[in-house]
């Protein structure tokens, strides 16, 4: 099992989310991290990717529900609204740049999914 951890420093406040288990392959779950929502998803690969979970066209905290699949060499989910595909490593939103959202710190550690808001 591999994580990826995006400004994975010592520094940062890591919020235990749930058991790497807890998150079947190619599936997103939604916690709430400091007030905000966040989407936490698995590949099939074992990589581990969080991104902002509210949908910035419609406002609804829907992408941990989106498909996650590649275009090109970006891992990416769609939203389950609008159809938008979100870069898991960055959160671009590849369709209209202005509804990007966040990407967040993810690590697995003791068998436990941890974030960092960005």
């Amino acid at each position: 099992m591999s994580a990826l951890p995006m400004n994975s420093t010592d520094s940062l406040a890591w919020t235990d989310i749930c058991a790497v288990d807890d998150i079947l392959p190619s599936t997103g779950v939604c916690a709430l991290v400091a007030d905000r929502h966040v989407a936490v998803f698995r590949t099939r690969g074992d990589e581990f990717f969080a991104i902002d979970n509210v949908d910035p066209k419609s406002g609804a905290s829907v992408l941990s529900r989106g498909l996650i699949g590649n275009l090109g060499e970006r891992v990416v989910v769609a939203s389950p609204l609008y159809k938008n595909h979100f870069d898991l490593r960055t959160g671009e939103c590849l369709e209209a740049p202005e509804h990007s959202v966040r990407a967040h710190g993810v690590r697995a550690e003791g068998g436990r999914i941890r974030v960092a808001l960005a």
